[in-house]
């Protein structure tokens, strides 16, 4: 990997821990086109889903790094953080979960968190969203017993 490459890669990762993706989207798209490395084909779909809302387009790039590094968690939560962007929570939890099989990846841990845990379903032989499990949770939540 050449210095230019570094160089944009770490002024990339400080704006993407400053939540600066405009310039962090700038960043990456010139370091995408001297080489396509997976890293940041995973962290420019970020961008560009979180800046210009090319959600098809970013979902299809983090899957082609998936595909080159599937091990690396770090593409599952940059998949995750499109899935949430899209509105898809479930998505993203089951993304994150997969992610964390692989190896412990500290900000996979922090989003899980500030996601939130549910609970089992009440009935566990019927799905979450079935009538039945969502009105015992509601009434038993009620009665604050849950």
């Amino acid at each position: 990997m050449s210095e230019t490459i570094t160089s944009l890669l770490k002024k990339a990762e400080r704006a993407l821990e400053r939540d600066e993706t405009v310039v962090a989207l700038l960043q990456l798209e010139a370091a995408h086109a001297i080489e396509p490395l997976p890293g940041v084909k995973s962290k420019l779909a970020y961008c560009l889903a979180r800046e210009r809302r090319q959600y098809k387009q970013a979902r299809a790039l983090c899957l082609e790094a998936l595909h080159a590094e599937p091990n690396n968690p770090d593409h599952y939560y940059q998949l995750s953080r499109i899935h949430l962007l899209t509105g898809k929570k479930q998505a993203a939890l089951k993304t994150l979960r997969k992610g964390l099989k692989f190896r412990r990846h500290q900000p996979t841990i922090d989003e899980l968190n500030r996601l939130g845990f549910r609970k089992e379903p009440y009935f566990t032989s019927l799905p979450r969203e079935h009538f039945l499990n969502r009105s015992a949770g509601i009434l038993l939540a009620k009665l604050g017993s849950r």
